[in-house]
């Protein structure tokens, strides 16, 4: 069952829509294959953890990297919407300190990859949301380094009126001058 892979802005952070299968008893999909994935993006991964969050209209999380032993994510959602960003913190990129923002929902069935180096984070959009991803590495809290979700130096264009609601690691975060980088 092949995808279809769509780079964005950032090249390396790529949409991946899986094909369905739907008739009037429902639908069906391979969330990952590991041979698809490889054939539709060009890597060689391997995942080692998965994880689960749900969360309500209005919470942010993010953004969140790993300095050391980065993490690659294949993130989707199940249920609700999200608008999910990725920022490359490779200082030694073309691409750097720049973002990418896509909306993932339980409707459209994208996912997004967010190579390692990147930070990533995202905000529900609707009532609740349930988001799933896969990483390269494993979760380390000592090794967790974030920036900013409202950084002016990012941008990023936030799909929200309201304040969002945050972590207090998150509220207290650096902006991208002061964040630690990769390379």
């Amino acid at each position: 069952m092949p995808i279809t892979v769509t780079p964005t802005a950032i090249p390396d952070v790529m949409v991946i829509e899986p094909k369905v299968f739907g008739d009037h008893r429902g639908y069906f999909f391979e969330s990952f294959n590991v041979r698809d994935f490889a054939a539709g993006t060009g890597l060689d991964v391997t995942f080692v953890q998965d994880n689960h969050a749900r969360s309500t209209r209005g919470v942010l999380r993010g953004l969140h990297y790993q300095l050391e032993r980065p993490q690659g994510k294949l993130v989707r959602v199940s249920v609700g919407e999200v608008f999910d960003v990725a920022v490359d913190m490779r200082s030694t990129s073309p691409t750097f300190g720049k973002w990418v923002g896509v909306r993932l929902s339980a409707e459209n069935r994208r996912q997004l990859w967010v190579p390692p180096g990147f930070a990533h984070g995202y905000v529900v959009l609707s009532d609740a949301a349930e988001f799933q991803y896969k990483t390269t590495d494993f979760w380390f809290a000592d090794l967790e380094r974030a920036v900013r979700w409202n950084d002016e130096t990012l941008g990023i264009e936030w799909p929200i009126t309201e304040p969002p609601t945050l972590a207090a690691r998150d509220s207290a975060a650096p902006g991208l001058a002061d964040a630690p980088h990769y390379g």
